[in-house]
Parts: structure tokens; C-alpha cells; sequence
């Protein structure tokens, strides 16, 4: 059964930096697109960034200049760089890959299982 492992969540203060981390457990096929999205208490799921296959990125309007999302194909893995964090990215961050388990299988969308950041004084 495949599964992302994520890693890197914790406490930072405002204007500290985390890296958060997000590997394929099991064995896969293909990935798609590659991505993070982060839940804050009350509030919906929303994307924080994205990268596809071909290495173009996407970025929320309130983290442009500030996180920067990469992947490293040979280890199935998708990296979330986080500088000048403030108190208003303080969510549960989630990845989410768009894979393909098999040859015979069509790709679908795999979570995460989220790691939290707080970012506090």
C-alpha cells in the first residue's frame, strides 16, 4: 500500500524557517504532479504550492518570495522550503502526490497525513 510520510513540522518563531519533507512509502509507477496544502483551525484546505512533473511551480499569493517548493524524482519525494514564517502560517500542512501505483492502474491523488506548524513568539 502506498503512503507519503511527511516530516519537518515543529515550532518556529516569527521570521524563523522550516523545511518540511514528503516521501513515497511502497512501491509506485509514476508521479504527477506534487504538492503542498495546509488546514488552519476553522478554516478550509487551501494549496500553499505545487510542482508538476516537468518541474513548473505554483504559489499561493501569500507565500510568493517566501517558501519555495522542489522534488527529487529518484527518491519520489517533494520538499516545502518556509522563510520569514509568520504567526498567520501556523496550519497543519499536508502533501499530496498525484501518482500512478502500477502500469495497469490510472493515476489518483495520495495525502499526506499532515505535520504541524506553528509559528509563535
Amino acid at each position: 500500500q502506498v503512503q507519503l510520510v511527511e516530516s519537518g513540522g515543529g515550532l518556529v518563531q516569527p521570521g524563523g524557517s522550516l523545511r518540511l519533507s514528503c516521501a513515497v512509502s511502497g512501491s509506485i509507477f509514476s508521479i504527477n504532479t506534487m504538492g503542498w496544502y495546509r488546514q488552519a483551525p476553522g478554516k478550509e484546505r487551501e494549496l500553499v504550492a505545487m510542482i508538476t512533473g516537468g518541474g513548473r511551480t505554483n504559489y499561493a499569493d501569500s507565500v510568493k518570495g517566501r517558501f519555495t517548493i522542489s522534488r527529487d524524482n529518484a527518491k519520489n519525494a517533494v520538499y516545502l522550503q518556509m522563510n520569514s514564517l509568520k504567526p498567520e502560517d501556523t496550519a497543519v500542512y499536508y502533501c499530496k502526490m498525484n501518482l500512478m501505483a502500477s502500469r495497469i492502474n490510472n493515476y489518483y491523488d495520495c495525502w499526506g497525513q499532515g505535520t504541524q506548524v506553528t509559528v509563535s513568539s
